[in-house]
């Protein structure tokens, strides 16, 4: 048994993830040291022995987002079969978890530092650098479409990269300005209408349906 008055033992772990919470919801400039110290139940001094001070606290936090809430995007593009299926998975899981109730809305990645004054700088760029990792796994995945045969060789795999990685991040910030998720999933199966050779598919299954119900004439 404990000696009586023995303080709880810390929870680092259980204190990270609710930093992680609170950037999220804040940012990074709007989250205070006394919201992080509550949140987390600990006092400045054990905020600093255990994590070095906000930043490399903010910069922790990030990295165990990416492991939970932000895992969707390199799950998708590395398991799914198609490049066309990757990225349609990468956008409706996302979704998903941008609207969900449990925790903050969209994405920690996109909102926790989109300004920041200049003695945070590092922290801005720290953000961009995780946001253009994720520019790269996409130009990865259709660069790997293109070389199995899914997508022809002419596609400008850098401009279809781009815009699928513009709509991830745009469906976080409509997720954060109250957009449900049927409002995402209309966005997301409009950028699918974009894919290429989309529309040539819809037009021949559409022929062939034509084809199928249309009267034959008689001989």
């Amino acid at each position: 048994m404990s000696p009586r008055g023995r303080p709880r033992a810390f929870d680092r772990e259980h204190a990270l993830t609710q930093a992680m919470f609170v950037f999220w919801e804040r940012g990074y400039e709007g989250t205070s040291l006394a919201d992080l110290t509550g949140a987390m139940g600990i006092n400045p001094p054990s905020l600093y022995a255990a994590f070095g001070g906000k930043e490399a606290l903010f910069c922790e936090a990030v990295e165990r987002y990416g492991e939970t809430y932000g895992s969707y995007t390199p799950r998708a593009l590395r398991e799914e079969p198609t490049a066309r299926a990757a990225i349609e998975a990468m956008l409706r899981d996302n979704a998903h978890t941008y609207v969900d109730p449990e925790h903050p809305t969209g994405c920690m990645v996109v909102l926790a530092a989109t300004n920041c004054s200049p003695a945070n700088r590092d922290v801005c760029d720290h953000l961009k650098a995780q946001r253009e990792e994720v520019r790269e796994l996409i130009r990865a995945r259709l660069h790997r479409g293109v070389e199995e045969g899914e997508l022809a060789r002419t596609v400008d795999v850098e401009a279809l990269g781009a815009y699928y990685a513009t709509i991830l991040f745009g469906l976080s910030m409509q997720a954060r300005d109250g957009v449900g998720l049927p409002g995402l999933t209309a966005i997301i199966d409009a950028a699918m209408s974009c894919w290429p050779g989309a529309k040539a598919t819809e037009n021949a299954t559409g022929a062939a349906s034509e084809m199928d119900t249309a009267p034959v004439a008689s001989s």
